[in-house]
């Protein structure tokens, strides 16, 4: 069966998180978008870890569900033809993200690392060893004086089966590659370590085959998750897996993410890396944005402030870039990937409307749901053929050039988000026209 799934989220306990982000609310998001197996997030607060132990229980060996989960139908039409149950309640896998601050080769280095833990046992021993280190209750991402291979080899002496994931690689400021604050490869990081670091996450500026043209990645596995600080953005990137109703566990989970075979690891969802928020160099206060090659031009310093510009991802992607490896290179030995953006996203840009929140955009998002089932389920399955038959021709194209990538995207730099464009406003129009 195929499985979704997310397994990296915050909780209302970190910093800059909404305080929708409950079991319960997380539960049911994941229900209506189709994600199968999702993170905790922030497992090392007190507080949310409590919640944990009150709220879930152990459903297959390392996974969790909800005690009495009740998907809130009253949100959706009452008429609808998917209601939601018990036996479709996600999944949930035990997950943190710490921050470790510490200086190494005369440098200050800032890495946002993911822990999975196979158990609450586990997580319960890493949390009372963390705790000895730094405050766990002053937000649900602890802020960490610790190197990133000594938070490796706590975790491991605890338990060999918890993964260690340097979080969103390539992000400026806290990633094991960032270049405000990174490292030049793996084993630089964790060194003799190195070898029990199995997995990376792309990060939503980057994409797999960025990570591709990086030869100390080859034989490290890829994955992609949303890093959600809100409801709607769960699953904004993804992981699907191939894996027998009788043998989900957290086991099998990172087993194939191990692997990193494509007949069980069958594909990332990404997000388009240009609408990431450091795709681009630049400076956001100067709305200056450049390319790795225009930067270079400017020998790296903003024209306007004439202060050094915030290099992004897709600059250090090409300096840690095998020179034979250009930016078109495929490796198709690899996990497939595809490319998406969220559903309301898509309708709200479809309808001319800025917030996917917008009542109107709700309206539609809920009437699709009601008629297809979940939003992955749409986005990836349903023919545009049968989306026509229930939403409006603009709606269904939008899906279709999406899955395409027929877009025009204005990348992201800085901190700011890329802007997407999936229709100009006379093409919009045309669509308005032909309905009425």
């Amino acid at each position: 069966m195929r499985i979704i799934a997310d397994l990296h989220i915050h909780s209302k306990f970190s910093r800059a998180c909404s305080r929708d982000l409950t079991l319960e609310n997380i539960a049911a998001t994941c229900a209506i978008k189709g994600v199968n197996v999702v993170g905790t997030g922030d497992f090392t607060h007190p507080e949310w870890f409590k919640e944990i132990k009150d709220c879930l229980e152990e459903s297959e060996a390392g996974l969790y569900t909800l005690k009495n989960f009740q998907f809130p139908i009253s949100n959706f039409q009452k008429n609808s033809k998917f209601q939601i149950t018990n036996s479709s309640s996600p999944r949930f896998i035990l997950s943190a993200e710490i921050a470790c601050i510490y200086s190494k080769g005369g440098k200050c280095r800032r890495l946002h690392i993911v822990v999975l833990a196979p158990s609450i046992e586990t997580a319960e021993k890493i949390n009372l060893a963390l705790s000895k280190i730094g405050n766990l209750k002053s937000d649900g991402r602890p802020i960490l004086g610790l190197d990133a291979k000594e938070l490796a080899r706590i975790c491991l002496e605890i338990d060999e089966r918890v993964a260690i994931i340097p979080a969103h690689i390539w992000t400026p400021w806290f990633a094991m590659f960032g270049s405000k604050s990174g490292f030049n490869s793996k084993e630089e990081c964790f060194e003799k370590l190195s070898d029990k670091i199995f997995a990376i996450e792309t990060g939503l500026s980057s994409d797999p085959q960025m990570n591709w043209r990086v030869k100390n990645l080859d034989n490290i596995s890829i994955i992609s998750n949303s890093d959600a600080h809100s409801l709607p953005n769960i699953a904004r990137e993804a992981n699907i897996f191939e894996i027998e109703e009788q043998k989900i566990s957290y086991d099998e989970i990172i087993r194939i993410i191990r692997e990193k075979n494509p007949q069980k690891f069958l594909e990332t969802i990404e997000f388009y890396p240009e609408e990431g928020m450091y795709h681009f160099d630049g400076h956001r206060l100067c709305s200056v944005s450049f390319l790795p090659s225009e930067s270079c031009q400017q020998k790296n310093i903003c024209p306007v402030c004439k202060k050094e510009l915030t290099i992004g991802v897709l600059n250090r992607v090409e300096e840690l870039a095998e020179s034979d490896r250009g930016e078109n290179y495929v490796d198709k030995s690899r996990v497939p990937f595809r490319k998406l953006i969220e559903l309301d996203k898509i309708i709200a840009e479809c309808l001319g409307v800025k917030s996917r929140r917008a009542k109107q955009v709700q309206v539609v998002y809920r009437n699709l749901i009601d008629n297809f089932g979940t939003e992955f389920n749409i986005l990836l399955d349903v023919s545009t053929e049968e989306l026509k038959k229930v939403a409006e021709p603009i709606i269904a194209e939008g899906i279709a050039r999406v899955r395409a990538g027929r877009l025009k995207i204005k990348p992201g730099f800085d901190g700011q988000y890329g802007e997407i464009r999936i229709f100009s406003e006379e093409e919009r129009s045309s669509f308005q026209k032909k309905l009425f």
